[in-house]
């Protein structure tokens, strides 16, 4: 069986040092990386590509594995543990565990930096109730991490190398029944890529960006609007987290809001309610007119369709608007309106109090 041929992805020969191979995808990754190219299937492609074959040479069990067996894969990883003959004639029971302990512990993939997603940001932001009715684009200040420039998200520099940690800088690790092998950190060289000193082997810098964000119409108290992409670096080219916007929107002099629809109290006059009239309302849109049937009692609830919130459930689909009448009395400003009112009472005798039994 035949895989992919890894090297002729990053374009290194086939032995290359790890630093080499660490620099050929690090050329490739900012050029086909799909914050790169936003939209370019073909560019998404073969970062995978690219991405897949780091993977492997990056890891010099994994490397080993596919230099030997032409592709990498865990069922050859699991072949690869058995590919070793031992004469076991003259070992003991504890021998033949630290022989099995050995060989494992070889085909074992170390512990390496892998790719990983940006975390996402979630950040509070004040509206007006007219601003949530309507909707707003506008820019934010927000406080992330991004990508360092100096060593491309990497946190390594590609012209200066330190001693390996890992084999003190001899390229060798012991093994376990005696000998030693070829340091799985640093490839055997001794050396590995120095820190970068912009972001000291983070990878990422802090930074304050002006973002752009857009707030839909019908937003309410607690709404999460997702921002693509700005939230949080991710690690080793990894994407970007994601920005939410928690709106909290602000109260209005007379409206009240639950769910999609709008609540509001209007005062009449006596005589509207009485004799009936066509008054003015207000909505989250302007005015309106509203029809009073004659005999209106204080209290009463008028319905206005979809005269209220735009639904971000659905799309063109709003509340509904419910305005509730309050009547209230005139005031005695003369004499003159003092007898009229004595003249309504003379010839109206209805006693609203009658049905409970009280004159």
């Amino acid at each position: 069986m035949q895989g992919p041929d890894y090297y002729k992805r990053l374009g290194v020969p086939r032995g290359a040092k790890p630093d080499d191979i660490k620099k050929a995808y690090r050329k490739l990754a900012r050029q086909y990386h799909p914050d790169v190219n936003p939209g370019n299937a073909n560019s998404e492609d073969r970062f995978k590509e690219i991405s897949e074959a780091f993977e492997v040479l990056s890891d010099p069990k994994k490397r080993e594995i596919y230099d030997s067996y032409g592709y990498y894969s865990e069922h050859a990883a699991s072949a690869g543990a058995r590919g070793p003959i031992f004469d076991f004639a003259n070992f003991g029971a504890a021998n033949f565990r630290d022989i099995f302990s050995e060989i494992f512990s070889n085909i074992r993939p170390q512990p390496t930096q892998q790719q990983s997603r940006g975390a996402d940001i979630e950040f509070a932001f004040d509206v007006t109730f007219e601003q949530a009715m309507q909707g707003l684009t506008t820019k934010v200040e927000v406080d992330r991490s991004d990508v360092c420039n100096a060593c491309h998200g990497f946190g390594e520099t590609s012209d200066k190398t330190v001693e390996c940690a890992t084999c003190n800088g001899t390229g060798q690790q012991t093994r376990l029944i005696g000998g030693a092998s070829k340091c799985s950190r640093c490839g055997g060289s001794g050396k590995v890529s120095a820190p970068c000193d912009t972001c000291r082997g983070a990878g990422i810098v802090p930074r304050r960006e002006s973002v752009n964000i857009r707030i839909p119409a019908g937003v309410d108290r607690g709404s999460r609007v997702r921002i693509p992409g700005k939230g949080h670096s991710g690690n080793l080219g990894g994407p970007p987290g994601d920005l939410y916007v928690i709106t909290k929107v602000g109260e209005h002099a007379y409206f009240k809001r639950h769910g999609d629809n709008i609540y509001c109290t209007i005062p009449i006059t006596v005589p509207e309610a009485a004799l009936g009239a066509k008054i003015e309302v207000p909505t989250v849109d302007g005015k309106a007119l509203l029809k009073i049937p004659a005999g209106t009692q204080s209290g009463q609830r008028f319905r206005l369709r979809e005269r209220g919130a735009p639904s971000l459930r659905a799309r063109g689909i709003r509340g509904d608007q419910f305005v509730e009448v309050k009547i209230t009395l005139p005031s005695v400003i003369s004499e003159e309106t003092k007898e009229m009112l004595q003249q309504f009472a003379k010839h109206n005798k209805e006693n609203p109090r009658a049905e409970m039994g009280l004159e």
